[in-house]
């Protein structure tokens, strides 16, 4: 950097960082609240300058807790030490608000969702869901009896055709005998 441009910079800073210091002792001295914000306004900074520098910020912070400790209402003053538990305890709380509104937005999309899924005719109503399942249950138990089915059939069939090849066997056997009956019926049986 040009040295005469690092030399003004330098000196805007500093103007700056007096305007700060002034800020303060008026706002000690007038028994206006000192705050961060409010210091900045007075001596016309942005904010982040005072956070860049620590320095000024830990001034801001003593005068604030000294204008605490002089309070004409007689409250007592907060330590540095409550106000920083304090925060961290209010931020631990908004992280968990935060994670469960994520939880109650997720579920309330899923229910607006659904319900929009269902109301647009897209979607099968719950009771068809539920009928499908039974059609589809009563479809596996009808393959499962129309097989049983054919197999009883088979056993039937085989049955029926052993008890033909039996009858014919019989008749046949007996139509033998029949014949033989009638072919010895006209014989007189021989003497001895």
């Amino acid at each position: 950097m040009i040295p005469a441009m690092h030399d003004g910079r330098r000196a805007g800073t500093d103007r700056r960082r007096q305007r700060v210091a002034d800020a303060i002792k008026n706002a000690a001295k007038n028994g206006t609240p000192i705050s961060v914000s409010g210091i900045a306004r007075q001596a016309r900074v942005d904010r982040t300058f005072l956070y860049r520098h620590r320095d000024l910020l830990a001034l801001i912070q003593t005068a604030e807790l000294e204008s605490a400790g002089n309070d004409p209402a007689g409250s007592s003053p907060v330590s540095r030490t409550s106000l920083q538990a304090d925060l961290t305890n209010a931020q631990a709380r908004n992280i968990r608000l935060t994670a469960r509104v994520q939880q109650l937005e997720r579920r309330l999309s899923q229910a607006l969702g659904e319900q929009a899924w269902r109301e647009s005719g897209l979607g099968a109503p719950a009771d068809v869901d539920e009928l499908q399942r039974t059609i589809t249950r009563l479809e596996q138990r009808t393959v499962e009896l129309t097989g049983q089915l054919e197999e009883a059939r088979a056993d039937l069939d085989a049955a029926r055709s052993a008890n033909r090849d039996l009858t014919r066997a019989l008749n046949q056997t007996s139509g033998a005998r029949v014949v033989q009956e009638r072919s010895g019926a006209g014989q007189e049986p021989a003497r001895p």
